[in-house]
């Protein structure tokens, strides 16, 4: 019997013991080959002596000291190496603990930004579809998952919603990508001007869909035509890059690759690779210019706000990715995991799509390839491949309703960006074995 309320209420997961490099040991010395970073957070891998003796020596200087009395050394020269780095450079920083808290920050701080440039009539964000953006309730309002919404929709603000760039299910094979691309934008300034641009905040987007979609790049040119949209109405975009950012798609930031500047973005699962709870907002300073020029207040605040041993523990992590290199080891090994699993699964009855960015990968999978037909939502099939997975050891992150909220299933793979090729190929080896096992299941088994 356990007092921790586990996710599955019904169900305690095994007692992880210890973790070293990819992989992991639970309680009765079963290993598991760490394939989805947990959820896209351990890039560095477990146990790294590096944030370790970072932590530790932390710890002997200030492990804790609340920011409505104190900075610390090692959050300044943290939130200095994210804003001086941030995509366009000239950015601040504001730390939190996590994704969601990530997400409320950035939310707050946009509509207090319109309130004190004499906007108070900006309420409104616009967001896509199937996007994730934390389980607080703002975060849940904004982000598009119906199954996660569904439950708690009362409480939730309103959000205008457009369509995902999801080319796999979207673009129809009469059109072009770019003739899908300007459909998306020309539907995203309708969704605008009915709203009415006035009343708008901003526009809330994941670079690369991660846990709702499975790894879901953007076509070419949809995010530089996203931003023209802001910049023409005036409103902000905000991307969050909790999952996809802080290196995991092969750029520190992913929206680098499409050329395009938000003017605020949210961070973190990879800025402290795990080894702590740590998040972060980093806002262009003009921005932050017009609050310091006028209330000279953010009104906002979290006890564990700037926390220092966080703090520590993502600024080794930003020094590791720098000092080995592993943005480019995240490119060449990213192409290596694409490859592979198109070798591997290109001509699979039951996979429609590979996809991904860096080492940010996804597998779609389908009841009917030649009409990309899902299998039955009834029959759980992501489930049944993450248990798979499991007990050929081999952590993965699979979901469920990846098209709606309802149906679909796709397999989320987020290795660390230290594993090596070998460790590629067993990854991949070990996930067709699960998915073969998982799709001759009997229905309800």
């Amino acid at each position: 019997m356990t007092r921790i309320m586990h996710r599955n209420l019904r169900h305690t997961p095994p007692v992880a013991v210890s973790a070293s490099g990819i992989r992991i040991t639970d309680s009765a010395g079963n290993s598991y080959i760490d394939a989805s970073g947990g959820a896209a957070v351990s890039s560095l891998g477990h146990a790294h002596p590096a944030v370790l003796d970072a932590i530790r020596s932390q710890l002997d200087k200030v492990a804790y000291a609340h920011t409505s009395f104190f900075t610390t050394e090692v959050a300044e020269e943290l939130a200095e190496r994210l804003g001086r780095n941030a995509p366009g450079g000239d950015s601040e920083v504001y730390l939190v603990s996590g994704g969601s808290e990530a997400i409320e920050t950035a939310l707050k701080f946009a509509r207090q930004y319109y309130l004190e440039t004499g906007q108070p009539q900006r309420a409104r964000f616009v967001a896509r579809r199937q996007s994730y953006h934390g389980n607080t309730l703002c975060a849940l309002g904004v982000g598009g998952n119906e199954w996660r919404r569904k439950p708690f929709a009362p409480l939730l603000p309103e959000v205008i919603r457009v369509s995902a760039c999801y080319e796999y299910r979207g673009r129809s094979e009469t059109q072009t990508r770019d003739q899908y691309t300007a459909m998306l934008l020309r539907e995203l300034e309708a969704a605008i001007l009915q709203a009415g641009p006035s009343h708008v905040i901003g526009f809330v987007a994941e670079p690369v869909v991660g846990a709702t979609g499975g790894a879901i790049p953007p076509t070419p040119g949809y995010f530089r035509g996203v931003r023209a949209l802001c910049d023409k109405y005036g409103i902000l975009f905000i991307a969050d890059e909790v999952m996809c950012g802080m290196g995991r798609c092969g750029t520190m930031y992913a929206i680098e690759q499409d050329g395009v500047e938000p003017d605020i973005v949210t961070v973190a699962k990879g800025l402290g690779a795990g080894y702590q709870p740590v998040g972060a907002v980093i806002v262009k300073r003009a921005l932050v210019e017009q609050l310091r020029l006028r209330s000279g207040v953010f009104q906002h605040g979290h006890t564990y706000t700037g926390h220092p041993v966080a703090a520590a523990a993502a600024l080794a992590v930003q020094k590791v990715l720098e000092q080995q290199d592993l943005l480019a080891q995240v490119q060449a090994r990213g192409a290596y995991l694409q490859r592979a699993l198109r070798e591997a699964l290109a001509s699979h009855e039951f996979v429609g799509d590979v996809r991904g960015r860096g080492l940010l990968a996804g597998v779609e999978l389908v009841e009917d390839r030649a009409t990309r037909r899902p299998f039955p939502p009834s029959r759980k099939l992501h489930a049944a491949i993450k248990a798979r997975a499991l007990e050929n050891g081999l952590m993965v992150y699979p979901m469920g309703g990846t098209i709606d909220g309802e149906s679909g299933d796709h397999v989320l793979l987020a290795p660390p960006f230290i594993a090596t090729e070998a460790d590629l190929d067993e990854i991949v080896s070990r996930l067709v074995d699960a998915i073969d096992a998982a799709v001759c299941e009997p229905a309800g088994a």
